[in-house]
């Protein structure tokens, strides 16, 4: 128990603060698309790597911040059924829950680093005209799911916990 607890607060620590260094990547999408702006409007010169670094960061932005939107339950749900649930039972829902979300991560991961290995040993580039590397944001794709098949991981372990103890707030110290 005391092992799998540790894992837990492990992954979710880190998830956490991989999301708060991703969130950063808002500002210098927001500086580029600013400057883009300024640059065509003010001064009719367009740039041609303002749109395409944003598109780029866009990316790792969301990626690094899913696994820790899967702890914080920050992700788009249709909680019609599930909020009316008892909390042990909601607990049994999502120990069934996370198990399937680790499933698709593995499938990703799977279908995902054949391409990256691929993007990386070719050192693939966008071939627009500013011709930034791509491999990175190809490599963060199966790394990313990886920690998000770490928190499903986690998660189910902290659903658990929810389904086996009683009261309002069951099992939610296994993952704090």
């Amino acid at each position: 128990m005391f092992i799998l607890h540790g894992y837990c607060r492990a992954v979710t620590c880190l998830n956490h603060w991989l999301a708060v260094a991703a969130s950063l990547l808002v500002f210098v999408m927001v500086g580029a698309i600013a400057y883009e702006v300024v640059a065509r409007y003010f001064f009719d010169a367009p740039t041609v790597w303002a749109l395409e670094l944003s598109t780029l960061l866009l990316g790792p932005y969301f990626m690094l911040a899913g696994p820790h939107l899967l702890h914080t339950a920050g992700h788009v749900n249709v909680d019609i059924l599930h909020s009316k649930l008892p909390a042990r039972l909601a607990g049994w829902v999502d120990a069934v829950i996370y198990p399937l979300i680790a499933v698709i991560c593995v499938i990703v991961i799977d279908q995902s680093i054949p391409v990256a290995m691929n993007a990386l040993e070719s050192r693939e580039t966008s071939f627009s005209a500013w011709n930034p590397p791509v491999w990175p944001v190809k490599v963060l794709i199966p790394v990313a799911f990886l920690l998000l098949l770490l928190q499903a991981l986690a998660e189910t372990w902290g659903a658990i916990q929810r389904g086996l103890k009683s009261g309002p707030d069951a099992g939610t110290e296994a993952l704090s």
